[in-house]
């Protein structure tokens, strides 16, 4: 190794306008020896637009392990990198991990440069809480797989983030609806930042709704940013046990915990597991 390695920056871009990068995401592109992109079409026309020509190397789900000895090597001969995804911050829902990861694990620096991220600035103007947030990205295409995830996250307190294509967006709406209840309150962002941004809030059904009535619905990437799941208070929790003890005199235990969570309003897992308890006392 020599004694000055290069640096591995990590270097967010517009996710709308090309024009929209920070003064050092810039500087920096231009510096590097090599631009490591996930998409080399798409960051071609971002270098051209800002008069750069830095050498383009691909790096994306298909051959980011295959890519990583060709960073370290370049990294160790003094060169910097600059790593991109198709937009915004990279390693989130893009590729990227393993090269950090293995530069990390090498004792090779690494530096953020950062900038827009689709997540994050769904949150922002979600005006939902932000407190505590949980990032799910993008969940199974397969819809079996995606309704048992969702069935999972539907209990979950914090504000959900999720990434969706816009041709399963109405699918993942009617599975969140069936999953939450039709009165959970979301906002989905579709092309944010971009000439033709869309910002839906309201509950899930009202959503849904103002999805199917705009002609530009079908177009666009979608980030859909979910309130948490109600936390049950004690004066619920407490109403939650002496229903459920009436209902199992006569009910199985999931029964009982399926209509004592639609009555009382708590958690369906946690009614269940409730349901459990007092039933083998």
């Amino acid at each position: 190794m020599t004694s000055d390695p290069g640096t591995l920056f990590v270097v967010a871009t517009p996710i709308g306008n090309l024009g929209d990068i920070s003064a050092r995401a810039r500087e920096v592109l231009q510096r590097v020896a090599i631009v490591a992109a996930e998409d080399t079409r798409r960051a071609g026309q971002l270098l051209t637009h800002l008069g750069i020509r830095t050498r383009l190397l691909s790096l994306h789900e298909h051959n980011e392990s295959a890519r990583v000895e060709q960073v370290l090597a370049a990294l160790i001969d003094g060169g910097d990198i600059a790593l991109i995804s198709d937009a915004g911050t990279p390693l989130i829902s893009d590729p990227g991990y393993r090269v950090v990861e293995q530069v990390r694990a090498a004792g090779l620096p690494v530096s953020p440069i950062p900038g827009c991220c689709a997540a994050i600035a769904a949150l922002s103007v979600a005006g939902l809480p932000t407190d505590r947030f949980r990032f799910e990205g993008f969940l199974p295409a397969r819809p079996g797989a995606r309704r048992k995830r969702l069935a999972v996250l539907a209990d979950a307190p914090e504000t959900l983030i999720l990434y969706e294509s816009v041709h399963r967006i109405a699918d993942m709406l009617a599975d969140v609806e069936a999953a939450f209840g039709p009165g959970r309150p979301v906002t989905l962002a579709r092309e944010m930042t971009k000439l033709h941004e869309t910002i839906y809030r309201g509950d899930v059904a009202a959503v849904r709704a103002q999805l199917a009535d705009d002609p530009g619905g079908g177009k666009g990437e979608c980030t859909l940013v979910i309130g948490g799941a109600p936390v049950v208070d004690s004066v619920v929790s407490a109403d939650l046990e002496r229903v459920l003890a009436i209902l199992l005199r006569s009910l199985p235990a999931s029964q009982a915990a399926a209509i004592a969570a639609e009555i009382t309003g708590a958690r369906k897992r946690e009614t269940y597991q409730l349901a459990n308890d007092l039933k083998s006392e």
